[in-house]
């Protein structure tokens, strides 16, 4: 909800508020920190929200990762403009790094700058510190958004924190406002009055600390022979992955580098995104020769992104981060596994079935929760990862006598070097490698610009009246509904009639003619989860971060789970945009 001037408490005539010049839009949680578009994102909007959410991490005790005035408070950023420079195409906006930098300083906090670095980097040197941080980023989101993501002195900020830091950024906001204009640091734009101000210089140990993670994590391991391109784009990882595949001995050929901001998706890389990394491939093979795999990251590389390549026509092949969390996993010998709704079912009929916690919400603070949950139980080694590929430790991990550190928070190193390790060990092109997890297939796409209420009544239209349903199994005239804790629920007469009435509707949709069976299952963890009688899976999603609504496809083959995504997002016409025209008609 945007705040107006005319808003109660913020009527004094010489109050900050009085004099905006522009409309403000409050930033809002998703499932990676605070997003939103840079145009919205001023200085003023930023300082607000990083007090309040500092102020609640000085309430916290040690155990649950609070913060004490005095410290070092830790930030980084990633390389888009905004995140550390004003930027007139984006409205003047930007310096995010230097409010957060404020912020942190008028809290009582020593601001530590350690440049542009991963977040995982930021995050694994602050808590082994015991210390909190802040990465202003807009990961893979387009480039016209940005925000930031907190941590606590122990890991992210989970779902149990949002409400009472939405409370404190409430009084925030209004103590703020209510300041005199002439008392307050912001001018009418919501920037400093200060102007520009230079960020400290980099401090390069983070980034050092994090290289050694690996380096003496995997030490006598080695990726000579392999030829591997670095597809390095705008990623904030960029050098450090190639410095760090060298030191492991592979050829890395560092190509595709841009001065201009990439939003990679990893859970949704397009024909579009491929073709470009094609083109790369084609210069660098008749350059250099084969290639043994493709590996990127994503914005503030968090995320991995693993391709094989043809090894005779020198075609790419992307495979899913749902599919490298399962050779990580089987890698390091995982005793205890946990995923998201969303992630490929293949995971259910696999090696890995028999350690595979229960399914989460989508998003790391639920698959963090996931994790401490079967630490609780007893489990030695615990991991977990998104459907993009970020790969959570949730346990210290033991191999050859060394011990990799717990690190609950999205990482992409640990995937890629475990996906090319686990193929060079083995003797298998890295398609092969994939070729030997269950044969389930997914693909993930999305229309962006779609507004989330409009997303919302979609999903709540496809949604049971009763609230507790979780789980639906219908078979035939047969309906089995369980709640979250896996627990059957009675179903009543009105209860059969309005998921009956869910089923037929989605099957107009999901129509025989699109190749679709039967509607078997319904699935509430996250968002509409639809399978068929024929294997067939499609998850209709809002995006947390941003107004995109998602769709989410397994099946049998790549070719039908790429047509499954291809018909919820065609426009015109496509399944999504047709639910859209019926809430809206």
């Amino acid at each position: 909800m945007a705040t107006t001037n005319s808003d109660p408490g913020f009527l004094a005539s010489d109050s900050l508020a009085s004099r905006l010049n522009y409309q403000p839009r409050e930033l809002r949680f998703g499932t990676s920190g605070r997003r939103g578009e840079v145009v919205d994102l001023t200085q003023l909007e930023i300082y607000i929200n990083a007090r309040a959410e500092l102020q609640y991490l000085q309430s916290l005790p040690d155990s649950k990762g609070g913060i004490v005035a005095g410290q070092d408070f830790y930030f980084a950023s990633d390389l888009r403009p905004s995140s550390t420079c004003y930027v007139e195409a984006q409205g003047g906006r930007g310096e995010i790094a230097q409010a957060i930098e404020r912020a942190i300083g008028d809290s009582g906090m020593k601001a530590v700058y350690l440049g542009r670095i991963p977040t995982p980097a930021l995050a694994c040197f602050a808590m082994s510190r015991q210390r909190g941080s802040m990465m202003i980023t807009g990961s893979h989101i387009p480039f016209d958004r940005n925000g930031y993501k907190t941590n606590t002195a122990r890991g992210e900020l989970l779902k149990e924190h949002e409400k009472p830091i939405g409370e404190l950024v409430l009084t925030t906001r209004k103590r703020l406002y209510a300041q005199s204009f002439a008392e307050s640091p912001f001018d009418e734009n919501g920037r400093f009055k200060a102007g520009h101000s230079e960020l400290p210089s980099e401090n390069g140990i983070a980034r050092a600390e994090y290289l050694s993670r690996y380096t003496e994590f995997f030490e006598g391991q080695s990726l000579k022979g392999t030829r591997v391109l670095v597809y390095q784009h705008s990623a904030v990882g960029r050098d450090l992955l190639v410095e760090l595949l060298r030191g492991f001995d592979a050829d890395v050929v560092a190509a595709g580098r841009s001065d201009t901001f990439v939003p990679i998706d990893t859970e949704n890389i397009d024909s579009a995104q491929l073709t470009t990394i094609q083109a790369v491939v084609d210069d660098a093979v008749a350059e250099h020769g084969p290639l043994f795999a493709v590996v990127s990251l994503d914005g503030d590389s968090d995320r991995p992104l693993v391709l094989g390549v043809h090894q005779v026509t020198s075609k790419v092949e992307f495979y899913g981060g749902d599919l490298v969390g399962m050779i990580t996993a089987e890698y390091l010998g995982a005793d205890a596994v946990v995923v998201p709704i969303s992630c490929n079912d293949g995971i259910d009929r696999g090696g890995l079935a028999n350690v595979l916690e229960p399914k989460t919400k989508i998003g790391s603070p639920y698959v963090i929760a996931g994790m401490e949950a079967a630490t609780l139980k007893g489990k030695k080694l615990v991991c977990g990862w998104e459907a993009n590929g970020g790969f959570l430790t949730g346990s210290d991990i033991q191999r050859s006598g060394r011990t990799l550190s717990a690190l609950p928070t999205r990482d992409a190193i640990l995937p890629i070097l475990c996906t090319l390790f686990s193929a060079q060990e083995q003797g298998l092109a890295i398609g092969g490698l994939f070729s030997k997890l269950p044969r389930r297939f997914s693909r993930a796409a999305l229309l962006k610009q779609f507004p989330r209420a409009i997303s919302d009544q979609i999903v709540r239209r496809f949604t049971p009246l009763d609230p507790d349903v979780k789980d639906v199994l219908l078979e035939g005239e047969k309906i089995v509904a369980t709640d979250d804790a896996d627990q059957g629920i009675g179903v009543t007469a009105a209860s059969q009639s309005n998921l009956e009435a869910i089923r037929r509707e989605l099957e107009t949709y999901f129509a025989p003619e699109l190749g679709f069976g039967s509607i078997t299952r319904l699935n509430y963890t996250d968002g509409v989860r639809v399978t068929f009688d024929n294997a067939d899976v499609a998850h209709l999603r809002p995006s947390g971060n941003a107004d995109e609504l998602r769709i989410y496809a397994a099946a049998d083959t790549q070719k039908r789970a790429e047509q499954i995504a291809q018909f919820g997002i065609a426009d015109p016409g496509g399944i999504l945009r047709r639910m859209q025209a019926s809430v809206q008609g």
